[in-house]
């Protein structure tokens, strides 16, 4: 028989001291979720960029001189709430029109994982900019969305699926050192430009106001040079060790972040659905459904407010889903099946009811809890379809050879970011 563990007397028992260890090196090591963070990034990156395009015929009246809400009403609002946006730096049209196209830009470059860690700043500068410039311009998603940007800049959402990634690759095939495979230009090309639009956004009083982004824009760009500094080769050793222990633990926090703010906007949406005698009643449910605003689609509204049947199970069981959620993170299985729920009920949100946007932000949101065994199979998937749709375009007749999966961390991540091992990550 094993003798039991013995430790100083007010110490903890050895076997949970070193399970304590283990997990305080793992935060600290890793860049947990990987697959989550990148689905992250994807999903909002290409909420946002949709709606850009598709209001872009709009952007005058939703955000720029043409709109109701003009330019000095909005300056007198943000001088009194003190939030953050480039368009009040100029009134001028064209300033509107590049700081838009910039955001489309942004949106698509985040989306494809180009130089994550500077695109998520530019990025989260986009959506800050033209959602405070015009408040009362949106359905809901745009709150969670203006959230994640934030949440976004903190994350290593670049280890897979992303053009970082694959520059990665490329470089551990050629079995040479991403800071040696060539030599960055572009990296401190954007750090010199954003640095002097920063330089220029503080001398004329833009960053004035609420401090949080200033603080962030002004801690993140040294923060790049100094990153940058201690990648290159020959230089870095303890330094750079550190830098990454950091950057795990910053990205760790932000994930964990993440998941708490969809786990509170379910929670308090629900417990706060319980309250009212509308959802008690169905009628928070019915009622929308014949409002012209929210029918799309009047024939589908029609058939599902006529049963009285569906509008209770839709009723009570979104009360219901919405409660559990946060509950249900301590059973994977259980977790997952009510996952698939609410993503498809925002499904049925965005057709039935004409909220695509938000629908598409809430089902972002929520993929942070999909299980990494999913998101490989995912990535995996569209690896071989990309390589099957080459191989047609290329009309060789024969199937190219197919890359690893986008998704596979099988080099260092790029912008000095180190890959995570595939079993680390969230459990199916």
């Amino acid at each position: 028989m094993s003798r039991p563990e013995l430790s100083a007397p007010g110490s903890l028992p050895r076997s949970l001291s070193r399970s304590v260890s283990q997990g305080i090196g793992r935060v600290a090591e890793n860049a947990l979720g990987p697959y989550q963070t990148a689905i992250v990034r994807i999903g909002f990156s290409a909420t946002w960029l949709l709606f850009l395009l598709r209001e872009f015929p709009h952007r005058a009246e939703l955000y720029g001189p043409d709109g109701p809400w003009s330019w000095d009403l909005a300056q007198q609002l943000i001088s009194d709430n003190g939030a953050f946006t480039v368009l009040m730096w100029s009134d001028s049209r064209l300033w509107f029109e590049l700081v838009y196209v910039l955001a489309v830009l942004a949106s698509v470059l985040l989306l494809l994982g180009w130089r994550t860690r500077t695109l998520s700043v530019v990025f989260m500068v986009g959506v800050l900019s033209l959602q405070n410039r015009s408040i009362f311009v949106g359905d809901g998603g745009d709150n969670v969305l203006h959230l994640m940007s934030i949440y976004l800049v903190f994350t290593r959402c670049g280890q897979v699926w992303s053009l970082d990634a694959r520059r990665a690759r490329v470089a551990a095939r050629a079995r040479v050192p991403l800071a040696e495979a060539a030599p960055d230009r572009v990296g401190p090309a954007l750090w010199a430009v954003l640095g002097a639009v920063l330089l220029a956004g503080t001398a004329v009083g833009g960053l004035d106001g609420d401090p949080l982004v200033p603080v962030i824009l002004w801690g993140m760009w040294p923060a790049q040079a100094v990153w940058w500094a201690v990648s290159r080769p020959g230089r870095g050793g303890q330094a750079r060790t550190l830098f990454d222990i950091v950057g795990n633990l910053v990205h760790n926090a932000a994930l964990f972040v993440i998941m708490a703010e969809a786990c509170l906007i379910y929670a308090t949406a629900g417990w706060y659905k319980v309250q009212g005698s509308r959802w008690q009643d169905g009628t928070a449910v019915y009622y929308p459904l014949h409002l012209d605003y929210f029918s799309p689609w009047p024939g589908l509204s029609d058939l599902m407010s006529s049963s009285g049947t569906m509008i209770m199970l839709v009723t009570y069981g979104t009360v219901i889903v919405q409660v559990a959620f946060p509950f249900t993170l301590f059973n994977r299985r259980v977790k997952n099946v009510l996952l698939a729920v609410m993503m498809t009920e925002h499904a049925v949100i965005a057709v039935v009811l004409g909220l695509p946007f938000f629908s598409l932000a809430m089902i972002a949101a929520d993929a942070v809890f999909l299980p990494t065994s999913f998101l490989r199979r995912l990535g995996d998937g569209a690896a071989r379809a990309r390589a099957r749709l080459l191989a047609r375009l290329r009309g060789g007749g024969r199937q190219a050879p197919e890359e690893p999966a986008p998704g596979a961390p099988d080099g260092p991540a790029a912008d000095g970011e180190t890959a995570e091992p595939p079993h680390v990550g969230f459990k199916a």
